[in-house]
């Protein structure tokens, strides 16, 4: 008989939650293309659950043109109300603007440190930063270093993206390695 995975228990019992925990969350995301991808979907989900936004990832992605930020950034104001009536999506006109907004924003921070990666990597020096949870209820909603990244960005001009919304991509795209210890993928993102 097969051993069972051990996962972190936010995950377990649903199993596109429990793929997209083994195949993507906490891994180093270097992409600027990707890190937009998560930049998209973790300002939707602000005041919702991630199961929410996780089942609407594909309509997110042709929804926002496959989260090319470059589309995005040019896309007018007939797209954010072509937006507001998809019902594959959360209608938010906020949440909708921000995300173009946001894409601008990208760009910017792209022109001026190379990459957004660049960017958003510097705020934890380079490499991820690990952490040795035993349990979820260690696991912080925000630290110091996403304050600074909020902070930063908000300064920067990006909307929907706050301390706790910023610490949750800083999880999904592995700045912060915050598998629980006796997780199967602890050592994996390390």
């Amino acid at each position: 008989m097969a051993k069972e995975k051990i996962r972190c228990g936010w995950c377990v019992g649903k199993p596109l939650y429990e793929k997209y925990h083994d195949e993507e969350w906490g891994t180093p995301v270097r992409d600027d293309q990707t890190q937009f991808e998560f930049l998209v979907l973790e300002s939707a989900q602000a005041g919702l659950s991630w199961w929410t936004i996780l089942q609407r990832r594909e309509n997110y992605r042709k929804a926002f043109a496959n989260f090319d930020y470059k589309k995005v950034a040019k896309f007018p104001q007939s797209k954010v109300e072509e937006l507001m009536l998809d019902a594959s999506i959360i209608r938010n006109r906020m949440k909708i603007e921000a995300t173009v907004n946001n894409a601008q924003r990208f760009l910017e921070v792209q022109k001026e440190f190379g990459s957004f990666s660049n960017y958003i990597w510097s705020f934890v020096g380079g490499k991820p930063i690990i952490n040795n949870h035993l349990s979820l209820s260690t696991v912080p909603a925000t630290t110091a270093e996403s304050d600074a990244l909020a902070k930063d960005m908000k300064k920067r001009g990006f909307k929907f993206l706050g301390s706790t919304t910023l610490y949750a991509h800083m999880q999904a795209t592995g700045l912060v390695n915050d598998h629980i210890v006796d997780c199967h993928r602890y050592k994996a993102c390390k």
